[in-house]
């Protein structure tokens, strides 16, 4: 099975390759799934169209497509910004990842290689040395290649680009709470997923999954609340 680089985050030659307008959009995706848009922060088209280094046209393209996904939203004066995430939002995208996540991590237990999951184990452990050393531009890019890497490998297209869209909604506020408490706020279920692959279970690494969801998202209701 050929599994895709993750959005986003392709590599430099891989992205060079993409039509001009994808890579303006992956790389605004990526500010924003990463949280170097700070949600609730109007930027000016303009500004984007300077910070990407592009023309008008992609840069106007990749919001019109952002705004789609529920990534960007207008904000007048040819404003945009990321949406603020509410207290209220977190129980619906617990339901919906877990719903989605979970279906996503048992396919994948019985359709992935050794080599992937010697992958993702090699990702966890670079994982961990960003949340050891407070990493946390590594800890969000690597917590996400390991989830994005697992889940291509359910060969279910639809439910990943879902996904996807969900982690958009979350991203930046993830950002925002490492910034407040730190990366060791945040502990992870990876290893017990790479466990539960290992063995082929996938009672198993849906649960661990489950636990992951839970864990990560209510750290993100922690800290949108001491905002309050």
């Amino acid at each position: 099975m050929n599994v895709p680089n993750p959005p986003s985050i392709a590599p430099p030659e891989t992205a060079s390759k993409l039509p001009a307008h994808e890579q303006v959009y992956q790389r605004l995706r990526a500010q924003i799934l990463f949280g170097e848009l700070a949600p609730g922060q109007a930027v000016t088209i303009q500004g984007l169209v300077e910070a990407l280094d592009s023309g008008m046209t992609p840069v106007r393209e990749a919001i019109r497509r952002l705004i789609s996904d529920g990534a960007l939203m207008f904000q007048g004066n040819r404003r945009v910004s990321v949406p603020e995430l509410r207290v209220e939002d977190i129980d619906e995208l617990v339901y919906a990842r877990k719903s989605i996540e979970c279906e996503l991590v048992r396919r994948a237990t019985t359709r992935i290689p050794d080599a992937e999951i010697d992958r993702l184990e090699q990702l966890d452990l670079a994982l961990d040395k960003a949340i050891a050393g407070g990493d946390i531009a590594g800890y969000l890019v690597l917590n996400y290649q390991f989830h994005h890497l697992l889940h291509a490998h359910a060969d279910a297209p639809i439910l990943v680009d879902l996904v996807d869209r969900l982690w958009l909604r979350f991203g930046p506020s993830l950002r925002v709470v490492c910034g407040r408490f730190g990366t060791h706020s945040f502990p992870d279920r990876h290893k017990d997923i790479l466990e539960g692959l290992r063995k082929k279970d996938a009672d198993l690494v849906a649960l661990a999954a489950e636990r992951d969801v839970l864990q990560g998202m209510e750290q993100v209701r922690a800290g949108l609340t001491s905002t309050d």
